[in-house]
Parts: structure tokens; sequence; C-alpha cells
């Protein structure tokens, strides 16, 4: 039975992956929470002793992460849509039930898209890459728009009082090379980027170097694996991103003091 419900899974989820990210009219609200529940009862199937996974089974263990009382979610990339698209589905499902979770807490490290970058960039004529600071300013605005939607989940999250939820954007200074996603300090996911992949714009004339994170194979490690080389490496991780946090900027939409309301006069 478990094999006639698997060689049904696997087709549905790859098929549903693939039209998740043609464009913006699939991602219905009905479509991505039938492609979320397919892709977790997809990773379901799969040995928890996998040692390659890819970024498109992200549902599945971020699920597993949100059965945490405590739930700390880290991550350095590129813009981190993947991610975010999980982490906004499992957010607003808090708000009926957040079920034993007791606090979340969300970091994301992506690049200064504000700085000149190799990569995204133009693909020049001989192929070396040009900047674009048109690209790069898109991709921020993207990454800003996530960042303050979640923001204000976590903020209407813990007004209520049941759940406590901080989510934070910084930015580190680099081209992105490494993807890594750490789950409760127990989990580390790391691939390397495409960074040399090109894609297609409007302009007939102007190809990008844009890595695409949801095509990115993930390592896994994990503190359950009980062995000295498991434990080092996700220590390592760890320390890593905690280094490269600290050092990290603050986005400039985060510095913009926030004007009080106008409250009305009495009279």
């Amino acid at each position: 039975m478990t094999g006639l419900i698997a060689q049904f899974v696997k087709p549905v989820g790859d098929a549903l992956q693939e039209q998740a990210y043609l464009g913006a009219a699939l991602l219905s609200l009905v479509g991505y929470l039938l492609y979320s529940a397919v892709v977790e009862l997809t990773a379901s199937f799969r040995s928890p002793d996998s040692t390659l996974v890819t970024s498109r089974e992200l549902g599945g263990l971020v699920s597993e992460a949100f059965r945490a009382k405590d739930v700390e979610i880290c991550f350095l990339g590129y813009t981190g849509e993947t991610l975010y698209n999980e982490l906004y589905y499992r957010l607003s499902r808090l708000l009926d039930n957040p079920g034993q979770t007791k606090s979340v807490s969300i970091r994301m490290l992506i690049p200064d898209f504000g700085r000149e970058m190799r990569v995204p960039s133009r693909v020049g004529p001989d192929g070396s890459p040009v900047d674009y600071p048109e690209f790069r300013a898109r991709l921020e605005a993207k990454c800003r728009d996530y960042d303050q939607i979640l923001s204000r989940l976590a903020e209407r999250l813990t007004s209520d009082g049941r759940v406590t939820v901080h989510s934070e954007y910084r930015l580190y200074n680099g081209d992105p090379r490494d993807k890594v996603c750490i789950f409760n300090r127990d989990l580390v996911l790391h691939g390397l980027y495409d960074v040399a992949v090109i894609m297609p714009t409007q302009n007939p004339d102007c190809d990008v170097y844009d890595p695409k994170g949801y095509d990115t194979d993930l390592s896994v490690r994990s503190r359950k694996e009980g062995t000295e080389a498991a434990e080092a490496a996700v220590a390592m991780h760890i320390s890593h991103f905690e280094g490269v946090w600290k050092l990290a900027a603050t986005p400039s939409w985060r510095r913009q003091p926030v004007v009080p309301p106008i409250t009305p006069s009495a009279t």
C-alpha cells in the first residue's frame, strides 16, 4: 500500500512543483495550499537518513521544525524566496492554531543588493558579468516585501499573546554562493548555487546571471545522526552563521524612522 501511495505522490508532487514556479497566476491560495500539502506528504516518504534533498522539499522540513515548542530557523543565501513561501504558510497557520509552539525566531541573511555585484548581473558580450543596478533594485524590493510581510505576521501573532514570533532580515556583503538553512540548531542544509546559470529577461537583448535557489541540491547533517562528524558539521555551520549575522548590516528599509499615526485632536 505504501509503495502504491508513493508511486502516486511523487509524480503528482513533481508536477505541482514544476507548475508552482511558472507564474504568479498559478500561485493562488488553493493551489499553493495543495502544493504545500503534497510536498509535505512526499517528504514523509523520504528516508530520514537521506543525505541529499532538493530545495523544493523544504516544505516537509519546515513543517517538522514547527512541531517544536521553540522554533528557530536561520537562512543564509540569495533571496530566500523558497523558504519565505513556506514560512509565510506556517506562520499563517499559527494564527488559527499555534498548537504546542510557544516561540518562533526567524533570521534571514541575504546579499546587500545595494552594492555592485558580479552575481546577479547582466551577461556581457563576451560572457563576463556586468553590474545591473536595475535588476538588483528589483531583487531588493522583493526581499523588502518578504521581510515586511513576515514581520507583520510576527507582530500580529505576538500581539495575540499565545506565541512570540520574531522575524528579521540582515544584509551580508558579497555575492551569493552558499545556501544554508538551519532548523532548531539541530538540522543543517547546505548547498551551492549555480552562479553561472543564465536566465532570460523581458528584454531580448539582456540575459542575466541569476541563480535559482529552488534548483539547488542540499546536503543534510543532523545531530540526530549521533556521530562526532555530524555534531561538528552542525556546530560549524551555526558558528559561521552567527559570525556573519553579527557583522551583517541592517537593511535601509528597517533603518527608516517610523512615523507615529496622527491622533485627531479633541473638539
